[in-house]
């Protein structure tokens, strides 16, 4: 039996990355102390998944032109497949991530040939069943996405793992929207505020915890879903939170001094899903995605995620 892909649907976008010593004020300038362009968006989470092990397919789209360039060598660079067509007549957009001391990052993306997509074109990824598909809350967030996805995701076969990065877009959505999502949504992978805001739209109240809050919050989030679904909720340092098949489990970080905290979300879930696809259990899976994400923000851009080796020494050390 082949080993499942990880494929996704989201947008493939190119970071440019300005170091900054502060924000500046509304108006004014600030010297930046380094810039750099890197493959980002959905590619952070395939290079993640596809150097801890995984086959992984791009099914979303990619322009032509300098941007969409390095988002298709990149790709190609690390055995990732893009299964759509390039797009003719426009090139991929740019994600402006300023990073301060601190790793604090602030976005500003432009929409490009990344929102060209189709269910035609989505299908060239020719899901199967078993296959960890990836969608994130920001293809939701702008109609030109939302209508080819939510048109393509019901033709995937039942036993097709649909994965849900929300992004904070997501409990922003229509209700309708949000409701088609979860429904056939069978792993939520979201930060602890993405959870919380979901909650609170859903107007789902947290029971306390003796736990972290995390644990409580992924176990709440399950029933939003499809039966059986799994839901995996971030804090950054201090791990992740799993509830899967009626247990919930606080699965502890690896605290780090970080220099660049973006891509670290994709990085985990890249990571989780490398491991999910090899037969690894979802708590042992959210371990190594730990380690992925600790070591990801100790390096410069979001395409530095570890290689399996990398993260197996990094837990033996520990």
């Amino acid at each position: 039996m082949n080993q499942p892909r990880v494929i996704h649907a989201g947008q493939a976008l190119v970071d440019l990355v300005i170091e900054v010593p502060e924000l500046p004020a509304r108006g004014q300038n600030v010297m930046a102390s380094s810039d750099a362009q890197y493959a980002g968006g959905a590619v952070t989470v395939l290079l993640a998944a596809a150097r801890l092990g995984a086959s992984c397919v791009h099914a979303g789209a990619v322009g032509t032109g300098p941007h969409g360039d390095l988002i298709r060598s990149t790709l190609a660079a690390e055995g990732i497949a893009a299964s759509a067509p390039p797009v003719p007549d426009g090139d991929t957009g740019v994600c402006v991530v300023l990073v301060e001391p601190t790793a604090e990052r602030t976005f500003v993306t432009t929409l490009g040939a990344e929102r060209e997509i189709t269910s035609a074109s989505l299908s060239t990824a020719s899901v199967a069943a078993g296959d960890l598909v990836c969608v994130t809350g920001y293809s939701l967030a702008v109609e030109q996405t939302r209508d080819p996805l939510l048109e393509w995701l019901p033709t995937l076969p039942p036993e097709a793992v649909v994965v849900l990065d929300p992004g904070a877009a997501f409990a922003t959505l229509p209700a309708e929207v949000r409701d088609a999502m979860l429904a056939r949504t069978d792993v939520w992978t979201g930060n602890a505020e993405e959870t919380t805001d979901l909650l609170a739209a859903a107007s789902i109240a947290v029971p306390p915890s003796p736990d972290r809050e995390i644990v409580a919050q992924a176990a709440a989030v399950t029933p939003l879903l499809r039966e059986g679904a799994v839901s995996i909720v971030r804090d950054g340092a201090e791990g992740c939170a799993v509830h899967a098949r009626g247990e919930s489990t606080y699965v502890p970080g690896f605290p780090q001094k970080p220099v660049d905290t973006n891509g670290a979300g994709d990085t985990h879930t890249g990571a989780l899903l490398a491991g999910i696809a090899s037969g690894t259990g979802w708590v042992e899976a959210s371990r190594r995605a730990n380690a992925a994400a600790a070591l990801k923000v100790t390096r410069r851009g979001p395409t530095t995620a570890p290689t399996a080796d990398e993260v197996s020494e990094f837990l033996r050390s520990r």
